[in-house]
């Protein structure tokens, strides 16, 4: 026991009270003594003891009517109270009361400190057991407090995320500048859209719109006045579009419309409000104001169309006969191979040539490159080809030239994709044939100014040699002067690398282009290809000779070397000798053959035996 320890003794005869002090003194508590009811009442109000003992028997309050009242008050209703009675039927009623225990008198010593113990251990444990559960209360107070504070930052973190993840989604699918949607979206809705189509009666049409002064504007108040015209412009169209069209930019100065429409409308309707719309919105910037147009592609969409690419595809192609008529006009899929020069099968080249390079449909071809003082027996016989591509129709059962399909390959940007695989089908076929090429002074392969704009694409051909282990010395690559060489520095970069790895470049198609001359000075270019539209009728028209002479005579004064092309005739092929040009390439030498072992093996053997 503690000290600290007290216990009420409430007895109204002190001997009783001497008698339960001295039983109790060797336990180390504080004693109390009351000899009244009321004195016992005030002192437990007063001292709150850890244990009562009450004698039920006193002359002013008895004990039981003494327990029910300090159980009736919450300062004290926790207190333990043992009764002392004399009388065995005052148990029952003291436990009925509250109280906790009993002692018998007479009373015995060792059942008092007994009980007394039981009490007080149990009063000290109970006082314990509170004690954890007020400390338990307390953490579970703090931690639920903490839970609740981390439960409102998890939801702060939650709503952040989830905001950041709607604007990432935002972001991903919708344009910056018009907070339209973007390309993404747009082809994510128009193939869910023709998947719907295949199995549903859908009627409806994708719109492309491009405006028209789009670049003058950009370029001559800058890109804050484009960017805000394209917000304009943007404005304007949704104006005109009902909640179940789809609009979105594709980027630049080009935009679409999906919009479902009345069967044979095809979107027509919604294309010509646009551009009547058009007719009254005025751009003005500063003290400038332009008047806006745009041409309008319309594709319907139907079961034929498969796919999102071939959608654009097609679109594509119909913006480009629309730019090449008036533009500010409104063109069918149907109308613009009617409007245009093209037949009715060249309008698709865009399906076309994808589904080309898918399937494998492109064949290597060759002709031989004639050396005049050989067929003259002047000098050693030397050899060269020029690789040439065609396209198998698998269709109509014929090979196409490249004079059908490279411009529309090169409008479509896919001429890289050919060009590449050109050159590998070429490396590939001299890998399998070493002792061919070693049998040849050069070979030439074709490649598009499109191609050299790509930056990796001379390190890309390098890569190509390195892998076949082919000698690059033994390659010329020709490029033809078009409006695409439009980087002269990329395109020296280009030649440069190659150069200085071994290869040869000419200059194709020399003449055809105002900037030729100025080609052979800004460019490295070590051969020169004189246009055929020069050489074919050389012999009968003056002023073509007079064209090839000065060529010749240029390139002679630059150390150029000279090949002409379309030679046809006997006739021709002796004019270019008599001038010094000592390589000619055209059907009078050789038609084109399909790159095979054996073609190329019976040409170069025909040749040797002529010579010998």
């Amino acid at each position: 026991m503690s000290s600290t320890t007290r216990i009420l003794l409430v007895d109204d005869t002190p001997e009783n009270l001497d008698v339960l002090s001295g039983i109790l003194e060797d336990l180390d508590c504080q004693l109390i003594v009351a000899t009244s009811g009321e004195r016992a009442l005030e002192l437990a109000t007063r001292r709150l003891p850890d244990l009562i003992l009450l004698d039920v028997m006193m002359p002013d309050i008895n004990g039981f009517d003494v327990c029910t009242r300090l159980k009736g008050d919450l300062s004290t209703t926790e207190i333990p109270i043992i009764f002392v009675t004399a009388r065995t039927d005052d148990i029952s009623q003291g436990f009925r009361v509250g109280g906790a225990d009993y002692i018998t008198k007479p009373i015995n010593a060792d059942e008092v400190r007994a009980r007394v113990r039981h009490q007080l251990e149990r009063q000290a444990m109970l006082a314990e057991l509170k004690s954890f559960n007020r400390e338990l209360e307390t953490k579970v107070r703090e931690r639920t407090s903490e839970l609740t504070i981390a439960n409102r930052q998890l939801r702060e973190e939650i709503n952040e995320r989830r905001y950041m993840q709607d604007r990432l989604n935002y972001l991903a699918t919708h344009d910056f500048v018009t907070r339209l949607h973007n390309r993404n979206a747009l082809e994510s809705f128009v193939s869910e859209l023709l998947a719907r189509i295949q199995v549903q009666d859908v009627d409806a049409s994708f719109l492309m719109i491009d405006i028209d002064r789009f670049r003058l504007i950009n370029e001559s108040c800058g890109c804050i006045a484009g960017d805000e015209l394209l917000r304009q412009f943007a404005d304007t169209i949704s104006g005109l579009l009902t909640r179940n069209d789809f609009f979105a930019r594709l980027g630049g100065d080009r935009f679409a419309v999906v919009t479902y429409c009345d069967e044979g409308d095809k979107g027509y309707a919604l294309a010509q409000s646009i551009l009547t719309h058009l007719q009254d919105f005025n751009f003005q910037w500063e003290d400038r104001q332009f008047k806006l147009a745009a041409s309008i592609a319309t594709v319907p969409l139907t079961r034929t169309m498969v796919s999102y690419d071939q959608v654009m595809l097609a679109a594509d192609e119909v913006i480009f006969v629309a730019k090449q008529e008036v533009r500010g006009g409104i063109y069918s899929y149907e109308d613009a191979a009617k409007r245009s020069s093209l037949h009715k099968e060249n309008i698709n080249w865009a399906s076309r040539l994808v589904d080309a390079i898918h399937n494998q449909s492109f064949r290597a071809y060759f002709q031989m490159i004639e050396y005049f003082p050989a067929t003259r027996k002047e000098d050693a016989p030397q050899y060269r080809l020029e690789v040439l591509m065609r396209l198998w129709d698998a269709e109509h059962q014929r090979m196409i030239s490249p004079g059908e399909f490279i411009g529309p390959a090169e409008r479509l940007h896919l001429i890289p994709e050919l060009d590449k695989w050109m050159l590998n089908a070429t490396l590939s076929f001299f890998t399998q044939h070493r002792e061919l090429l070693e049998q040849m002074d050069m070979v030439s392969i074709n490649i598009s100014a499109f191609s050299i704009r790509e930056t990796q694409f001379a390190q890309s051909i390098i890569n190509s040699f390195r892998q076949f282990n082919l000698p690059p010395q033994k390659f010329c690559f020709e490029i033809t002067e078009t409006q695409a060489i439009v980087n002269v520095d990329s395109a020296r970069h280009f030649m440069q690398q190659l150069r200085e790895f071994g290869c040869h470049f000419a200059l194709d198609d020399f003449g055809s282009g105002f900037a030729s001359y100025a080609y052979l000075h800004q460019l490295s270019f070590d051969k020169i290809k004189i246009d055929g539209i020069f050489v074919r009728d050389m012999d009968s028209d003056a002023s073509h000779y007079a064209m090839v002479k000065s060529i010749v005579e240029m390139a002679a004064s630059l150390n150029k070397e000279v090949t002409a092309e379309f030679v046809e005739t006997e006739e021709v092929a002796q004019k270019l000798y008599a001038l010094g040009v000592r390589w000619g390439q055209g059907y009078h030498h050789h038609r084109p053959q399909a790159l095979n072992y054996q073609a190329l093996e019976t040409l170069l053997l025909n040749k040797v035996q002529q010579g010998s």
